[in-house]
């Protein structure tokens, strides 16, 4: 399944510096039983978002207007715990295209890569830098640039660079999950086993 190309996002950004966000956080157990990508946005950090007779939560980020954006910047050790792909599939249909943190778990990061969101790791102080810039102001802009690998808070021009697989970044710029990547070099494969020798 081919997702949006993913080149330079400029966004305003929802803040959640909470540490160790695991993944039973990000998409209760309770809602993996479907298995197409579709509606999990909908309960994207849904014990935190909402009361058990399914009312907002007032005091919860998510439910804050003043907060929106492509953008969500969590604390250290964001996507930990279990492995489930379902953690990724919310924050993208939730309308994520980008998360930042200062420390990411393996398995969240590569699924994230995998459908189209850009985990970028930051240094603990750049993250710092990033909370207190939409604490003043939380219409605050954000560039995320995949070709420069950079990210920089717009209103005061500091950026980082951040690291990215090589394979993964050429997937994001060109919207391909690891099935389009082959099909797209599908010809070449072809010609590969048309010429080895028998």
């Amino acid at each position: 399944m081919a997702y949006d190309k993913f080149n330079i996002l400029t966004s305003t950004a929802v803040p959640l510096p909470i540490e160790n966000v695991d993944t039973d956080q990000i998409i209760p157990a309770r809602f993996l039983k479907a298995t197409e990508r579709k509606g999990f946005g909908d309960n994207l950090f849904r014990d935190w978002r909402y009361n058990q007779d399914n009312t907002p939560k007032e005091d919860f980020i998510l439910n804050n207007p003043i907060y929106g954006g492509e953008i969500l910047v969590g604390g250290k050790n964001f996507g930990s715990g279990s492995s489930r792909e379902h953690a990724a599939w919310a924050v993208y249909d939730y309308g994520f295209r980008c998360v930042i943190s200062s420390f990411f778990a393996d398995i969240f990061r590569n699924n994230c890569l995998n459908i189209g969101v850009l985990p970028v790791q930051v240094s603990a102080e750049f993250l710092q830098k990033i909370f207190g810039e939409i604490e003043k102001d939380p219409k605050a802009k954000f560039e995320v640039n995949l070709p420069e690998q950079k990210v920089t808070i717009l209103a005061t021009g500091e950026s980082e660079s951040f690291d990215i697989n090589t394979y993964k970044k050429g997937n994001m710029t060109n919207g391909f999950d690891d099935i389009d990547y082959l099909l797209n070099i599908k010809k070449d494969i072809q010609e590969f086993a048309e010429n080895r020798p028998i």
